[in-house]
């Protein structure tokens, strides 16, 4: 994962969502069916089928050989991520914000949805495991520490009266100090752990909502064209 890429990606998704309830300010109810409208509709439905050249590639045993003599996977995934919100875009673009049908409502929210999710998987995910690595790493350091501490202070106890002094666990660190941010680390990954947990089921709702929206887009496409495009009439 890139860091352009993610930045990308993640402006594109932003702009999805800014623009999907555009309605509220504009609505063109002709322009769908226009000769612009169309392009943009025929060009997301494209790019929505070749996101399907992913999945086929890595998961399909007879397609796979094929697939990758051309191209690799890793480019087929950073394919699939740009065409997704680059067709979404697209599709946004193509509805002219009339949201007056069923089953093109359906379409964008089940849109939306694969969009969210395949960010979720793509860039969230990774990037909230290497956090969680990198705080159970701190916490390890920080507990080793402490256990190192505490037999120091343990010893000096034994072999005197006197009360142990506040000797730092690291240098300049009280023992307190080093204790409340065990705490803190412990309680940031709990927290962390159990979102994860949650956002684990993304594959579930993708595949899921992907399927659900690729039956939309052929009964959308089979009723444009059993309707006829307006701009032909």
């Amino acid at each position: 994962m890139n860091e352009t890429e993610r930045l990308t990606v993640g402006a594109g998704l932003t702009l999805l969502l800014f623009l999907t309830p555009a309605f509220l300010l504009h609505t063109s109810p002709r322009f769908p069916g226009s000769l612009a409208g169309s392009i943009l509709g025929i060009a997301a439905a494209i790019l929505m089928l070749l996101l399907l050249v992913y999945p086929l590639a890595k998961y399909s045993t007879s397609l796979k050989p094929l697939i990758t003599k051309m191209v690799s996977v890793r480019s087929l995934l950073t394919f699939h991520v740009y065409a997704g919100v680059l067709g979404a875009l697209l599709g946004i673009l193509h509805t002219g914000h009339k949201y007056q049908s069923p089953l093109g409502i359906g379409l964008v929210v089940t849109m939306l949805i694969v969009v969210v999710t395949g960010f979720i998987g793509r860039y969230y995910l990774p990037q909230v495991s290497a956090e969680l690595r990198e705080q159970q790493s701190r916490l390890a350091t920080l507990r080793s520490a402490y256990d190192q501490t505490a037999v120091a202070l343990a010893g000096r106890q034994a072999a005197s009266e006197e009360a142990p002094p506040r000797t730092p666990a690291l240098p300049g660190v009280p023992i307190l100090q080093l204790v409340d941010g065990i705490a803190d680390l412990e309680y940031a990954i709990g927290s962390r752990d159990a979102v994860k947990a949650v956002f684990m089921r993304w594959i579930v709702v993708h595949v899921v909502s992907a399927v659900v929206m690729y039956v939309l887009l052929a009964l959308h496409v089979a009723g444009q064209i059993y309707y006829g495009l307006r701009w032909l009439s």
